[in-house]
């Protein structure tokens, strides 16, 4: 008898992310529809529990109807047909179902809950003093792990990855470096004779961005370590960084979830401008990793919309939001406009010189 076969890591891997994810793209739904359905129950003030099931099973219905005649169909043909993520350029099909399938549902009946609850005059069923953690951060965490997911299939999961470790060297000694290009200038500006009376604009090559790390400012120099625990302790891989960046670029988002928990915002109508501003804050996440376009969505999805809402919970409510994010959206949309935008007017330009 011959030996079985055994399957790939390459294959393996695969089968590991596709049931991850999909138990991503599903789970959260079916836990919303169930809390929303016990809040229901609830309400009724009956023993029987048909409306009970009903909701669960159209959760289930719906999960199921979701997934075999849209999630599966399109994973299919994305890895059967690898032309067509050439095709695809600037946002992610998956990440797409995942915030139209997944997350609006849930999104929405998580205010259901609220809504059922507070029209409710029943004593058996008071409003709670505080929204349950457990259903949002389910669907924040299950949206972020997809994406992480979505990074990690271009890199492999056993073996070191030397390549970032280079680059973070590289740029390091870059850092301590003058180019020749700067010095060559720096020379020509010096030898120039002095032209009174009238004012030019000094002729500036453009930089990029090597020469831009390399220029010689003030400051503390990055260590770097050759040998022993130290060494170990700098090695830095980009696969355990993508979990570590995907989250704290959510926290914004996870902060001002969490405020809709507060009694003071889900018992009154604050509950729906800050559902609605954090779901479109997650509209982002549909785009590439590399794509240009993040950092100004990011601005306008997030930040400035964020601006408003915190200012205006601050203004009613008090300090239900922390002021620190507050100031975060305020500084960060700032320094957007400034160093992209007004940096390009002669006023604000540091190449001006008499």
């Amino acid at each position: 008898m011959g030996m079985l076969k055994m399957p790939s890591g390459r294959k393996i891997k695969l089968v590991i992310f596709e049931l991850l994810e999909l138990a991503a793209f599903s789970i959260p739904t079916l836990v919303i529809m169930e809390q929303f359905a016990k809040a229901y129950h609830n309400v009724m003030k009956t023993s029987d529990k048909t409306h009970y099931w009903l909701i669960v099973s159209c959760s289930i219905a719906y999960v199921a109807s979701v997934t075999l005649l849209i999630w599966v169909p399109v994973k299919v043909l994305l890895y059967k047909k690898r032309h067509l993520y050439k095709k695809i350029k600037g946002w992610r099909p998956v990440m797409m179902m995942c915030v139209v399938l997944t997350t609006l549902p849930s999104f929405s009946f998580s205010v259901a809950i609220t809504e059922v609850q507070k029209n409710s005059t029943t004593a058996s069923a008071p409003i709670p003093d505080t929204l349950p953690d457990l259903p949002v951060s389910l669907v924040l965490t299950s949206l972020i792990m997809v994406d992480i997911i979505e990074k990690l299939r271009i890199y492999p999961l056993r073996g070191r990855e030397e390549g970032n470790e280079d680059n973070y060297i590289h740029t390091t000694t870059l850092q301590n470096i003058k180019t020749v290009t700067e010095q060559v200038t720096q020379n020509e500006e010096n030898s120039a004779p002095p032209q009174p009376g009238r004012r030019t604009r000094a002729s500036q090559p453009r930089r990029n961005n090597a020469q831009w790390l390399s220029l010689d400012v003030q400051g503390p120099q990055e260590p770097s370590f050759n040998s022993g625990i130290l060494r170990a302790m700098s090695r830095r891989d980009v696969r355990s960084e993508i979990f570590l960046w995907s989250f704290l670029l959510w926290s914004d988002t996870i902060e001002m979830v969490r405020v809709a928990g507060h009694p003071a915002v889900y018992k009154s109508g604050w509950l729906y401008p800050v559902y609605i501003f954090s779901f479109i804050s997650l509209l982002r996440i549909i785009l590439t990793p590399q794509n240009p376009l993040l950092n100004s969505l990011g601005i306008l999805l997030q930040d400035i919309p964020f601006i408003f809402v915190r200012l205006s919970l601050i203004i009613v409510l008090g300090t239900i939001t922390p002021v620190l994010g507050l100031c975060k959206n305020i500084l960060v949309t700032l320094s957007y406009v400034y160093f992209n935008h007004l940096t390009k007017f002669r006023v604000f330009s540091s190449f001006e010189m008499s």
